[in-house]
């Protein structure tokens, strides 16, 4: 079995503010204390447990330019679309200016710490199939896209113009990317991916299978109590770790 996608960790500047934002955008709860989320994070769980978690790992690095990746919410309804923005805001979120053209659907917001992200507008054909998450949409180019999709075994379900798409076969959140240009990176992503390796397999022959795939190692590959430290083809890092 290949690695999972267990959570999309944030670098926060407020953990625990953040996750209370996300909690009530997402009706997610915080993870048992037991379950070991290390460094003074905190993670919040989706209802059925299925798919992936959010981790918010406390970090003082200043944000310098746009995160290369965002959640795109999905609505039911203009109304649902409507109540999803306004509970954002009454959490603490702020209406953004990306350039978005008045025409378009979607509102773009910004989390207490500034992490972009949109509320889609209603009838969404490419994200029917999702969640609430209907995508982590990302910077990338076709070969970051065709990376992931062999690191996790999840399908391309979109691959065209360099724009690329993958979703898990149970369902669920897509992870999309948009293809060249991609904007340069400054400094470490304060979105990243973490990956478990499951029962049967060891981090070391994982980071190997990875980085035949394109992955190389970070600077700082080790990091105690976590697991190793990869990059993807695009540069962006990613957290390889024992399932706790």
């Amino acid at each position: 079995m290949s690695c999972q996608l267990s959570a999309i960790c944030f670098r926060a500047t407020r953990p625990s503010d953040l996750a209370a934002f996300w909690s009530g955008v997402l009706g997610w709860e915080p993870a048992d204390t037991d379950d070991g989320v290390p460094d003074g994070g905190i993670a919040i769980l989706p209802p059925d447990a299925a798919g992936f978690g959010i981790r918010f790992l406390p970090s003082q690095e200043p944000r310098s330019g746009r995160n290369r990746a965002h959640f795109d919410l999905t609505s039911a309804s203009p109304e649902a679309q409507s109540q999803t923005v306004a509970r954002a805001l009454e959490l603490g979120g702020a209406h953004l200016d990306v350039g978005q053209r008045s025409e378009e659907g979607h509102v773009v917001l910004a989390d207490p710490d500034g992490n972009e992200f949109c509320v889609i507008e209603a009838g969404n054909k490419f994200l029917a199939d999702t969640g609430f998450i209907g995508a982590l949409a990302c910077d990338g180019t076709r070969e970051v896209g065709c990376f992931w999709s062999e690191a996790l075994r999840w399908p391309l379900v979109w691959d065209q113009d360099q724009e690329t798409a993958i979703q898990s076969p149970s369902g669920g959140t897509k992870i999309t990317w948009g293809g060249p240009p991609v904007a340069p990176k400054t400094g470490a992503n304060r979105l990243f991916f973490e990956l478990t390796v499951p029962a049967g397999s060891t981090v070391d022959a994982e980071v190997d299978r990875l980085v035949s795939l394109g992955a190389a190692h970070a600077a700082d590959a080790e990091i105690p109590g976590e697991g190793v430290l990869l990059l993807d083809p695009d540069g962006n890092e990613f957290l390889v770790r024992r399932d706790r």
